[in-house]
């Protein structure tokens, strides 16, 4: 088997292995609620500071083209 081949089966099989995930995730309530709360968190934490970061960014870009 190529390397090519390789990559593209494990391509195939991770992708399959998340939408079967999905499909549970989906399907079962206390998963989904457990998923819905997750994703909360993550992003009431991830896009704050995600935010924050870009702003002193642009705050250090702005010192610069002063």
């Amino acid at each position: 088997m190529t390397r090519s081949a390789a990559r593209s089966v494990a391509n195939v099989v991770v992708v399959t292995a998340g939408v079967a995930a999905a499909y549970v995730i989906v399907t079962t309530p206390p998963l989904r609620r457990l998923a819905a709360v997750g994703i909360r968190l993550w992003l009431g934490a991830a896009l704050p500071a995600y935010v924050m970061s870009q702003v002193k960014q642009a705050w250090a870009e702005s010192a610069r083209a002063a």
